[in-house]
């Protein structure tokens, strides 16, 4: 089974998703985001201390940008989030001030190894992922970049799923 949980920052998809795996044996915790070594943000530290208490003492973590890895490290997998991965893929390429074109390029070609990934992994993925696009347009380009390219990673990894979950305010609509 492969779900996509999306919903809006604190809507609690990250519980929602890790109820899902929480009856295997064993679970891979991906965590595509900026590590508390590379963002020293007391905040931040917070929230990635939260996420692991909360987690079974059987899950691994794996601190990994590189998804299609990832997903290929076999059983079950949940990814944490998909919006953080986006931002260390433009990060690392230094990509939020290219041309538009380029970056979109850029993604798709990362979104071509993940969704390959997905498709071949053997056991249960959760992908967590912010939805966007429900408010206002963002008054910055990077906003706007983001926005766009936030969407088109949850259409297409969306589309390689069994099942959509939306998570609004802790209840949960599968789509």
């Amino acid at each position: 089974m492969k779900v996509l949980v999306t919903g809006g920052v604190r809507s609690g998809k990250s519980r929602h998703a890790e109820e899902l795996l929480v009856g295997e044996p064993a679970v891979t915790y991906v965590a595509p985001g900026p590590t508390t070594d590379e963002d020293p943000d007391p905040d931040w530290a917070d929230r990635v201390a939260a996420h692991r208490e909360r987690r079974p003492a059987s899950w691994t973590t794996l601190e990994s940008r590189d998804l299609g890895a990832a997903l290929a490290c076999g059983g079950a997998v949940l990814v944490d989030c998909l919006g953080t991965w986006l931002t260390a893929v433009l990060d690392e390429a230094g990509a939020w001030e290219q041309p538009s074109a380029e970056v979109h390029a850029l993604v798709a070609s990362r979104l071509t190894v993940a969704v390959a990934a997905l498709s071949a992994a053997p056991g249960p993925v959760v992908l967590v992922t912010n939805e966007v696009g429900l408010g206002v347009v963002p008054a910055h380009r990077s906003g706007r970049l983001f926005r766009d390219l936030l969407g088109t990673v949850n259409q297409t990894l969306g589309a390689a799923c069994d099942e959509v979950h939306l998570v609004v305010a802790g209840r949960v609509l599968v789509l």
